[in-house]
């Protein structure tokens, strides 16, 4: 087929495109932003990007335009779709009608953390040999790349909260047909488009539905919005943290320059000592829901510690980008107040001097006044802030 994605810059939606051309699809696409890394990912597959928006842009003769969640009716684009009557959809329901439908789907959802997880649990299962594919919301060092086709069953996937489009405004997850769905903590977050926390809450209850009753939720039960909503679900639930009574659970957490080591509990029976090379107890929690994920895939926790420490983490992720005059340089993704405190604590926990916060408020909730008490409480954990000015505060009201 000749397909068109139009917003094809974003993570998720370049991902997808080189899915479709791994498929033997012809595929086009057009933005309006066009950066890297994205950009230079779709470059090096060969993929055309036409830019700025524009009616012509889209192909007449395109058998199928996928419209990305950041376009609206007034867009030309989507103008021209409409008025051709050309087939559309959105990114998720081709997803899972194209990739995921023949596949074992493991679907790793939360408001924080599911960018690592799922790059986590990917290379865990691709290290036991089960070649699995995968599309995740950000780059996996290890794979230098956000997409994989591969030959094995299951399909790691992440999850993402957010809507599908102008005309399905449903959390894109619940098109992801989960066999196994990860969800490792609820919050408030996208304020855009969900009013408050109950609204969140009530998108990841959606998600559950859509878990068969033969298949497995594991969940983040330190999440209090999270255990609220979790008498819900209609399959197996397996939870995980670090306190008392969780069925996958890290003890003896010691995190530091080198990474982190913990024991594992799994049901209370002690699987011995597991490393990561990445620091902070929020990425031992992420190792504990991976860990999990994979048992039900079928690779024993023992099996995969030589894997666990070989994982070299996400870009933007905690990621050193460099040492000067000793000072070192790390770039991290977080946008929400939880995550700037999780952030800080695990770059406290390597020891070393003063701490200094550089914050570009960019996400919509970000730049609200949602989150203006929790970010003052999230960043008293630096020795020095410095927040720039928001990113297109036009948006915002």
């Amino acid at each position: 087929m000749k397909i068109h994605l139009s917003a094809i810059c974003g993570t998720a939606m370049a991902s997808l495109a080189g899915l479709l051309r791994e498929q033997g699809h012809e595929v086009t696409g057009s933005d309006q932003d066009v950066y890297p890394p994205m950009s230079t990912q779709l470059e090096a597959l060969g993929i055309p990007i036409l830019s700025p928006w524009a009616e012509t842009n889209v192909p007449a003769d395109a058998d199928l335009v996928v419209i990305g969640n950041a376009l609206s009716r007034g867009n030309p684009e989507v103008e021209a779709v409409l008025d051709r009557r050309q087939r559309f959809t959105s990114l998720p329901a081709l997803l899972a009608e194209e990739f995921l439908r023949p596949r074992a789907s493991l679907v790793v959802a939360g408001t924080h953390g599911k960018t690592t997880t799922t790059s986590l649990l990917a290379f865990l299962l691709h290290r036991a040999g089960l070649d699995p594919s995968f599309l995740i919301g950000g780059m996996p060092v290890d794979f230098g790349r956000s997409y994989r086709l591969g030959s094995g069953r299951h399909f790691v996937i992440e999850g993402d909260e957010y809507d599908c489009a102008f005309f399905d405004k449903r959390p894109k997850f619940v098109h992801y047909l989960p066999n196994v769905a990860i969800i490792g903590n609820v919050e408030f977050d996208h304020a855009d488009i969900y009013p408050d926390l109950a609204a969140v809450q009530l998108a990841f209850v959606r998600l559950m539905n859509v878990v068969p009753r033969g298949g497995l939720l594991v969940a983040g039960t330190e999440s209090p919005a999270l255990v609220e909503i979790l008498p819900k679900a209609r399959c197996r639930v397996e939870t995980f943290g670090l306190h008392e009574g969780a069925d996958w659970r890290a003890t003896d957490v010691r995190t530091g320059p080198d990474g982190s080591r913990f024991r594992l509990l799994r049901r209370g029976r002690d699987e011995g000592e597991f490393a990561l090379s990445m620091g902070g107890e929020h990425n031992v929690r992420n190792a504990l829901a991976a860990l999990a994920a994979a048992a039900e895939a079928g690779v024993e926790p023992g099996a995969l510690r030589e894997a666990l420490s070989a994982f070299r983490g996400v870009k933007r992720r905690l990621e050193i980008r460099g040492k000067a005059g000793g000072v070192t340089v790390y770039d991290d993704f977080a946008h929400h107040p939880t995550a700037v405190a999780a952030t800080l604590a695990a770059l406290r926990a390597l020891g070393g001097g003063r701490l200094v916060a550089v914050f570009e408020p960019r996400s919509f909730t970000a730049k609200t006044r949602a989150f203006q008490e929790g970010f003052a409480r999230a960043f008293a954990g630096a020795d020095r802030v410095i927040v720039s000015a928001a990113h297109l505060p036009g948006k915002v009201p």
